[in-house]
């Protein structure tokens, strides 16, 4: 199945500047950043110096930056926040931007190549900055179909997704795989490379994006402020839950619509207490999940957006120096896709 690429009306033109020499001139000495001073505290902008490389390191001028459901949740003290050392920082782990140093002369991401890929927040200071530092098995080249702002919307949620649908679930024709939250940043690319190698894919949503999802290769669309999907849902091969367990208790309801033997998938950090044990009694295998970096991941990535056969959805873009707003937004939970930071707006 193949798929134009969506793009919003706000990620138009949205674009930074080609890749070619000037991309990798001098350096400056320091750069702009939306630093956060503690768990709880506003993001700020501030003055810091450039980071410097190291080892397998590469320097990149961040032009757009993801913004993910983690972020927010660091922002207030929650996610990765036990795990930042020290303070001030910047969240951040997506980005798409201009290698400005590599490691050696002849690395294959030079100096002028146009990259996206993750960083190794909470460890470092994250992409809400106009440089950064990044592994270089964390990047890869970016999508060529794409502008910046749709790439820096890419590498967080469609590892997750890959990692979720095609290394833990292994989609595959004839399987049933029930995704919950289809909408959203993950969900979205789950839903399409799902269906991409061959699953039936069903999935919950809100009814104004219900079209959308069958057009990105949902089979069903479950309206879910309305029908209780484990009323209508048969049994299925494999949950992907990207809700959790809170408030509506999606999570253990979802235990009820596996196949015996089948497989629940929990996103939000850790499951549920209790997450083994419920799913051992009725008799399912459950996981939980973490996103791993992998620039051979979004090398392949990169060559299904260019193929057409996979699309990102950006609904939001906000400057630099309104990154706050655009942890807010996605915070609130209403948006269709992604949202992006765009760090070369300011």
């Amino acid at each position: 199945m193949r798929f134009r690429t969506t793009r919003s009306p706000a990620a138009s033109g949205s674009d930074g500047t080609p890749a070619d020499d000037a991309a990798a001139a001098t350096v400056p000495t320091t750069m702009r950043r939306a630093s956060s001073a503690g768990p709880g505290q506003p993001l700020r902008i501030a003055t810091v110096p450039v980071p410097e490389p190291t080892m397998d390191e590469l320097l990149i001028r961040v032009v757009a930056a993801g913004a993910n459901p983690v972020d927010a949740a660091t922002r207030e003290g929650r996610g990765v926040a036990p795990q930042i050392a020290a303070y001030p920082t910047a969240p951040g782990f997506d980005f798409s931007g201009v290698v400005v140093r590599a490691p050696y002369e002849a690395h294959p991401l030079a100096p002028g190549t146009e990259v996206y890929g993750m960083t190794a927040f909470p460890r470092v200071s994250g992409s809400f900055a106009e440089y950064v530092v990044a592994a270089s098995h964390s990047v890869a080249a970016k999508p060529a179909k794409l502008s910046h702002v749709e790439a820096a919307a890419v590498p967080l949620a469609a590892l997750t997704a890959w990692q979720l649908v095609v290394e833990t679930a292994r989609a595959h024709e004839g399987q049933r795989i029930l995704i919950h939250a289809g909408a959203g940043g993950v969900g979205h690319l789950a839903v399409q490379l799902a269906s991409y190698f061959g699953a039936h894919v069903t999935t919950t949503s809100s009814p104004r994006n219900a079209a959308w999802l069958r057009e990105l290769g949902a089979d069903v669309v479950v309206d879910r402020t309305t029908t209780r999907f484990e009323d209508v849902v048969p049994q299925v091969d494999v949950v992907l839950d990207l809700v959790g367990d809170g408030g509506d208790r999606t999570g253990s309801r979802s235990l009820g619509v596996l196949r015996r033997g089948g497989l629940l998938v929990t996103v939000p950090r850790g499951g549920w207490q209790g997450f083994s044990e419920a799913g051992a009694d009725a008799g399912v295998r459950t996981t939980s999940f973490t996103v791993a970096p992998d620039g051979a991941a979004l090398a392949t990535l990169a060559r299904l957006f260019d193929a057409g056969d996979l699309a990102v959805y950006v609904d939001q873009v906000h400057p630099l120096a309104r990154a706050d707003a655009a942890l807010d937004a996605v915070r609130d939970g209403h948006a269709r896709g992604k949202i992006v930071v765009d760090v070369g707006a300011g």
